[in-house]
Order: structure tokens, then C-alpha cells, then sequence
């Protein structure tokens, strides 16, 4: 039975916009008559004017943005804490309001606060929910998400504990963009060596306060690319200036890294420090790029140590422990590990559990659509 047109597909979430795009990818590249829409925040912190990945890049992709008015649940207590909790009942409407509006055959749920409104609505309306997990572990709004789901999309085999077994549960690792695993090993160290420094779409506040004291000794060795982050964006680039005029010259400060610039600062990354959120190590992995990742310790059920672990399992990166690491010690493990032969030889043999993700993601889509 052929494919019928014009059919009206809406992704949820947030946080999995780089997931998302390679799902997006997949669907062009197969020519599919679907019209796609994306319901998540605007906002990337609540009180702050910071936007997020998903509402810079979607509609540049062909994909229609909605902003879902919603709250979230916040680990520390701030003044934006309780209009925040109050928010939370209008997300269900305001997803009510748009699903009504788009009229979807599908709703596929990539996991994140401002998901889980659109999910129990979706569940209302009878329309079909597919939820994808990243991480080695589940996140909050997955776990919950679950009981509303008709398929259910992992990415590691370690998740599967938290799901059950009364649905449809696939594991078909994390969709990540194509570009990553066309990145060719390098046959030695740039000169001077390159050294990428991440801390996921909002940068890292910790990592910062890690990086700023050592800036001067790591330029001595390396060309520094930081993206700190909008939070702290400022600063840093009063400490560049602030810098000799050789060492501006090896130190690039970034706010916000679109992802297509991020593969192009992978190709040349001789070392990665980053984070572990479940997409930056699905690129570390497909990309084969030497790490060292430093897991967020209070993260949902330690889900970034696991995913850290998952990836260090493999050969291919050290992991650090935030709570013990200090700025001279971070520059003596990049020293060790940017200087360790060993390390480049191992890189070679790094084989992804992601490289079919996308295609099997978009093949079940399309069965739920016959």
C-alpha cells in the first residue's frame, strides 16, 4: 500500500535536538512526503533569555517550531522555582491546544520536561507515541512517558531494565549525524596540537571554573577551541583579551556551536574535554575522537557516568570524577592523554553501535505510518 502525503509528523522534547536532526536527515534522504513539526521550549534556562538548540536550527531544516508554554521541575531551588511549578498544568492544555491544531499521525518523543505534556495528550487523543532514549540509563519524563508509549526506542541495551516488558521495546543505538563517522582518524597531533573543549549546547559552568586558571599553560602547548556556554560567553572573552597577542591567536571562545561547525571542530580535534551527555559521546564514539569526559555528578539516575562508562568500555576515553578533579589536574590527564601514543593506535579499531541508528529509527516510523 503506498505511502500517503502530507502526512503531519511532530517531535517532542528537549536537550535531543542534534538527535532529532539526524532522524531529519535520514527522512530526506528518503524523499518521505512527511510535513514535520517540533512542540518543545523556547527557552534553554528558565528566567534566562538563552534559546534553545532546537528553536535556532528547526526552522532553518524545514521543520515548524512550536514553543510550548510548560514549567519544569528545577534540581536547585531559585527565584523561578514556583511560577515555574505553576506553568506545568498549562503545558497539558497548550499541548492539547497544538496537537488539535496539527492534527499529527504520530508523535515520536525524544525525552525532556516540556515532552512529557505532549505525550499524555497525544495518549488521550489516540495518537500513536514513540519515545527514543539516549542515555545508558533513562531520563525522568522517558520513565514516566513509558506507560503512555506504543513503541518504545532505546539506545543501549542497559536501559531496557527501566522500561518493562509489557511494550514494544527496540534498542537501535543513538541516531547521530552521518558527518561524525566520515571523520578520518589522524595520522599524528596537529602542530600545535588542537584541543576541543565542550560542555554541551549551554557550555558547562564547572568545566569553566576548571579551564579559566590553566588557560595560560594550555595555550603554551595548544590551540584552545572553548565554547563556554552563553551564560559565561562574556567573561571569557575579557580573559581572551586580556590574553598575550600570540595566545588570543590560539584561543577561540564560542557562546553557541552549530552543530554542523561542531562536526568540522571534531575533524580537527586532537583531544576532546566535555561533558557526557548521551549525544556529545555517540559523536566522541562515531567520530573515534580521543576524550577525556567529566560526567555531570548529579544527573537523573548518574545516567552521564554511564554513559562516560559505556564509552570508556570501548577504549576510547578516561573519565573524570567532578567531585575530586581540580585545575591541575585536568591539565596534567590532557598532557598525558594528548602525549600517549597508545591512545591514537586504539582509535582505529572503534567500531559504533550507532552507525544504522537513524535508518532503523525512520524504518519504524514508517511501519507505524502503513
Amino acid at each position: 500500500m503506498p505511502m500517503k502525503s502530507n502526512i503531519d509528523i511532530v517531535f517532542t522534547g528537549g536537550h535531543a535536538g542534534t538527535t532529532a536532526l539526524s532522524v531529519v536527515d535520514e527522512i530526506k534522504k528518503r524523499n518521505l512526503p512527511w510535513k514535520l513539526s517540533w512542540i518543545g521550549s523556547k527557552q534553554a534556562i528558565e528566567g534566562k533569555n538563552i534559546t534553545t538548540l532546537e528553536a535556532k536550527i528547526f526552522p532553518s531544516k524545514e521543520i515548524t517550531f512550536y514553543s510550548l508554554l510548560t514549567g519544569r521541575l528545577q534540581r536547585r531551588f531559585t527565584l523561578w522555582t514556583i511560577p515555574s511549578l505553576f506553568k506545568i498544568p498549562l503545558g497539558f492544555f497548550h499541548a492539547l491546544y497544538l496537537l488539535l491544531k496539527i492534527k499529527p499521525k504520530v508523535v515520536i518523543s525524544f525525552g525532556g520536561f516540556a515532552a512529557f505534556p505532549v505525550v499524555v495528550v497525544s495518549f488521550l487523543l489516540r495518537i500513536p507515541v514513540v519515545i527514543h532514549e539516549q542515555t545508558a540509563a533513562i531520563g525522568r519524563s522517558n520513565k514516566y512517558s513509558v506507560f503512555f508509549a506504543k513503541v518504545i526506542l532505546l539506545s543501549r541495551e542497559e536501559s531496557r531494565r527501566y522500561v518493562g516488558g509489557k511494550k514494544r521495546v527496540e534498542v537501535i543505538g543513538n541516531p547521530t549525524k552521518s558527518d561524525y563517522f566520515q571523520i578520518n582518524s589522524k595520522a599524528g597531533l596537529s602542530s600545535p596540537p588542537e584541543l576541543l573543549i565542550i560542555g554541551g549546547s549551554r557550555g558547562s559552568i564547572q568545566i569553566n571554573r576548571l579551564v579559566k586558571p590553566i588557560i595560560k599553560k594550555l595555550l603554551e602547548k595548544y590551540h584552545v577551541v572553548h565554547q563556554v556556554g552563553p551564560v559565561e560567553y562574556k567573561s571569557f572573552l575579557k580573559i581572551k583579551d586580556q590574553l598575550a597577542e600570540n595566545d588570543q591567536k590560539r584561543y577561540e571562545v564560542h557562546s553557541f556551536v552549530e552543530p554542523a561547525e561542531m562536526v568540522n571542530m571534531f575533524k580537527k580535534a586532537d583531544l576532546i574535554v566535555s561533558r557526557a551527555g548521551a549525544n556529545t559521546v555517540s559523536e566522541i564514539i562515531a567520530a573515534r575522537k580521543n576524550a577525556l569526559l567529566i560526567p555531570i555528578p548529579w544527573s537523573y539516575l548518574e545516567e552521564q557516568k554511564k554513559n562516560a562508562e559505556m564509552a570508556k568500555k570501548l577504549g576510547l576515553v578516561e573519565v573524570l570524577d567532578q567531585n575530586q578533579i581540580m585545575p591541575d589536574l585536568l591539565l596534567k590527564n590532557i598532557n598525558l592523554r594528548m602525549e600517549n601514543p597508545e591512545v591514537g593506535k586504539k582509535l582505529m579499531d572503534i567500531k559504533s553501535p550507532d552507525l544504522k541508528a537513524a535508518e532503523k529509527f525512520v524504518d519504524i516510523i514508517q511501519k507505524e505510518l502503513r
